[in-house]
């Protein structure tokens, strides 16, 4: 296996499909995680990029088997942020050294969502300008509508395919959620300019290894710039995971498996941005760390409103639901630097791979 972590960390999509399973399946985890580590740091040194996360509100149109925010859900208190509230918690960011905003929801395809988007995205232009990054995961959209997020001055959409085998994808959705949909969105956004990410969740019941190395090898195929992954979490109310509870030993195995998928897919892609997500931390309390030193080189931390946290739970467990968002960012600060890290305070920290692909499309 020396020889193979020596390739891929020389070259970037150097590994096969068996070799990519091999390294998901290999029992040396600091060897794979060092290997990873090495490949991050010669990109983008030890430096993490913050993205302020506000959860604009928890109505959704879909009705994912997995997820705490199903439309079918009725155990529920429904909200939906005012667009000025959205923008004092935007500004809370931009004013404490954050590069970025993440506006999250849950999935809403309306004329009004469309506006109560568009009204926050150039809120934050008016105060932030430019040099301060707007990152979107709203869901699928007809095309238009990220055309005119784009214009409004968002420029980063992350929305995670959750697996890229159409027959997984099928058994954790229920009929008319189309896989072939999720991809044409994907392909918009990308068409359009945005900064384009995606991401699956790590050991959903009936998942193979070979299905996570597919999923990295979509990842390059599609030549995104951005992933978001993490470990599958059940939720009580989810009927993928009804009455069930993970042991101590299932939660480890979920955190571990996570861990290596950052790892292999940073061997894999190199120069793309990975986010530590919170679903790491909700299995171990320094996840995120662990995170990171596996290849990963962005943190999303909450600054939504307390008030609001608790009805935004896609999993159960969901760390951090009564700190507030100055205690966070003091308490994040201390633990990236904990590892020997940084934060990158007031960069936006756009993917390298992006700014190559750019320029890759220009000179062809």
């Amino acid at each position: 296996m020396n020889t193979v972590l020596q390739k891929a960390v020389g070259q970037a999509q150097s590994l096969s499909r068996e070799e990519r399973i091999a390294l998901l399946s290999w029992d040396n985890d600091a060897e794979l995680f060092a290997a990873a580590y090495a490949v991050k740091m010669a990109q983008t040194g030890p430096r993490v990029s913050l993205r302020g996360l506000v959860e604009l509100g928890n109505y959704c149109a879909k009705d994912c088997l997995y997820c705490g925010i199903r439309k079918s859900n009725r155990e529920l208190e429904r909200y939906l942020i005012e667009a000025d509230e959205a923008l004092r918690m935007a500004r809370w960011c931009y004013e404490r050294g954050y590069g970025s905003v993440v506006l999250q929801s849950g999935e809403i395809e309306s004329p009004a969502h469309t506006a109560y988007v568009e009204r926050i995205i150039r809120g934050i232009r008016e105060f932030a300008g430019d040099s301060f990054g707007i990152t979107l995961c709203l869901g699928e959209q007809e095309e238009d509508v990220y055309s005119r997020w784009l214009e409004a001055g968002a420029h980063r959409y992350l929305l995670r395919i959750e697996t890229s085998n159409p027959r997984l994808y099928a058994a954790i959705h229920p009929p008319g959620h189309s896989f072939q949909r999720r991809l044409e969105c994907l392909q918009s956004l990308k068409r359009l300019g945005y900064q384009t990410g995606s991401g699956v969740m790590c050991g959903l019941p009936g998942q193979s290894l070979e299905d996570l190395a597919d999923d990295i090898g979509f990842f390059a195929d599609m030549d995104l710039d951005m992933i978001g992954m993490g470990p599958w979490l059940p939720h009580p109310d989810a009927p993928l995971s009804k009455g069930m509870k993970l042991s101590a030993e299932q939660n480890a195995a979920q955190l571990r498996l996570g861990l290596k998928m950052i790892a292999v897919t940073r061997l894999f892609l190199h120069d793309v941005n990975i986010a530590a997500t919170t679903a790491l931390q909700a299995l171990d309390g320094r996840g995120r760390e662990q995170g990171l030193q596996a290849g990963a080189n962005v943190l999303m931390p909450n600054v939504t409103d307390v008030q609001y946290r608790k009805n935004y739970q896609l999993y159960e467990n969901k760390p951090c639901l009564d700190e507030n968002s100055e205690k966070c960012r003091n308490c994040l600060s201390q633990r990236v630097l904990s590892i020997g890290e940084q934060v990158s305070w007031g960069e936006r920290g756009d993917p390298l791979h992006f700014h190559k692909r750019i320029v890759d499309s220009k000179a062809n």
